[in-house]
């Protein structure tokens, strides 16, 4: 994501140092009916979406309402989140959903122990399932004080990690396992950022499904706006308003007077349930 954690020299490093091969993982099980649970109709969108660093002004925001974006991703809350958000507020999300946004909730949780670079939250095989659950209930309550309601999809964010490390990815999968699970019992949908070459592929190829996320973005940044002439998995997989695409980054854009870098996504996947 946009300077949000690591140096955008260091993620083209380790997104490099990942590799390039993909290979498919099992099905992918749809999260509309879990348990007995009555859950909301997702909301879904299908559009251009950006996502940078703090969320902008809401000033920024009209102006930015030009039709050319309609989804906004925002880091609302993890540990390793790396700018100060005095923009993101309940009245902000209530204001610019009001405008016709849509948002996009992402959590950045603890990262690998394998992962390069340091980190505030770093999982182990020991802690991955407790912090797991843990900052999945802090991502609900996050989500929950800012307005996004039960039924919204949180999008975890997993930076690029050594994934050939098995005991290093057998944890992240823990981790993320328990972060799904949490929030599924919550009513919330799991989502997931990760690279194509590295944590996405991780849960595409793994061959245990429980609890991995039911929507998938992908970071590829080929410049393509789409989630489908270069998905890079089964093309069974995902399926049914589940992909988004993070198809370039570090894009400086002005519209009516104001100037942000931020990285571009496709988007064909749910949304925060705001107002």
């Amino acid at each position: 994501m946009s300077s949000h954690r690591m140096s955008k020299k260091g993620r083209y490093i380790a997104w490099a140092t990942a590799g390039a091969a993909v290979v498919a993982g099992a099905g992918i099980a749809a999260q509309t009916s879990m348990a007995a649970t009555t859950w909301p109709a997702q909301r879904t969108y299908t559009g251009r979406a950006f996502d940078t660093c703090a969320a902008p002004s809401l000033n920024a925001m009209k102006a930015w309402h030009t039709g050319m974006y309609g989804a906004a991703a925002v880091y609302i809350g993890g540990k390793n989140r790396g700018c100060a958000q005095p923009n993101l507020t309940s009245s902000w999300v209530k204001s610019v959903s009001t405008l016709g946004w849509k948002l996009i909730p992402l959590y950045v949780g603890a990262q690998p122990s394998c992962q390069t670079g340091s980190n505030p939250e770093k999982l182990t095989s020991s802690n991955a399932a407790s912090l797991g659950a843990t900052d999945a209930a802090d991502a609900v309550a996050k989500a929950s004080a800012l307005g996004m309601k039960a039924g919204s999809s949180i999008y975890l964010d997993m930076e690029s990690y050594d994934i050939t490390n098995k005991s290093c990815n057998t944890a992240t999968l823990t981790y993320i396992r328990a972060f799904d699970k949490t929030l599924n019992a919550k009513t919330y949908r799991a989502g997931f950022y990760g690279f194509r070459s590295s944590s996405a592929k991780a849960i595409a190829d793994a061959t245990d499904r429980t609890n991995l996320p039911g929507n998938l973005w992908y970071a590829l940044w080929d410049k393509q706006n789409t989630t489908t002439a270069d998905w890079p998995f089964g093309a069974d997989r995902w399926t049914n308003h589940s992909r988004a695409h993070q198809y370039m980054v570090n894009s400086k854009e002005t519209y009516g007077g104001y100037t942000i870098t931020v990285d571009r996504d496709a988007w064909d996947a749910p949304v925060a349930i705001t107002g």
